[in-house]
């Protein structure tokens, strides 16, 4: 019965390490684009003030149409 649980982890690590894998450089890429971001509205809004320009408004929410 030992070799039954053996082989059910060894069939599974291999899932679990790639999903893993998967999730880490996945949530990565989320946080570059996410500071990104942010980094070119600091910048656009540096550009704005320099120019004499008043500060973009952020999105108008869907419910406020």
């Amino acid at each position: 019965m030992e070799n039954f649980w053996v082989a059910a982890v060894w069939s599974l690590a291999p899932t679990v390490v790639v999903s893993a894998i998967f999730f880490f450089v996945l949530r990565g890429i989320l946080r570059v684009d996410r500071t990104e971001r942010r980094v070119y509205a600091q910048v656009q809004a540096e550009e704005r003030a320099k120019r004499g320009l008043p500060p973009v408004d952020a999105a108008p929410l869907p419910s406020d149409r």
